[in-house]
């Protein structure tokens, strides 16, 4: 028995297309909704959930230059860095970065982490 091989591809082309009208009605449907969030007004955005240094510290990929027991790499070694460091140059690297080490990656929580620097032994 001979079937028409084109059929199949009929069936894709239909699915297809009727798929992109519903998709098309979706949108329609969210028209408002992207419109509100358009002008600022939309679903309330989450703040960025504060870390702490420690965690900071691994997310940000510090860990990859400076080394996970803090003994450099890379990157100079943190351990004693508050003996070599003021809080003010601590920040001031953080802030601005130095060498290889780019500018605000613990943007907002500077403070915290120049505490823990200044602290790690």
């Amino acid at each position: 028995m001979n079937r028409n091989p084109i059929i199949p591809f009929v069936l894709i082309m239909v699915f297809g297309i009727g798929l992109m009208f519903l998709l098309s009605f979706k949108g329609l449907g969210d028209e408002k909704e992207i419109a509100q969030e358009k002008e600022g007004g939309g679903k309330e955005k989450t703040e960025e959930v504060a870390m702490k240094p420690e965690e900071l510290y691994t997310a940000k990929g510090c860990i990859g230059c400076h080394g996970d027991q803090y003994q450099g790499g890379v990157g100079p070694a943190l351990k004693g860095v508050g003996e070599r460091l003021s809080p003010e140059q601590i920040k001031e690297i953080l802030t601005n970065g130095k060498g290889a080490m780019p500018p605000g990656l613990v943007a907002g929580q500077e403070d915290e982490m120049v505490k823990w620097l200044s602290e790690l032994k």
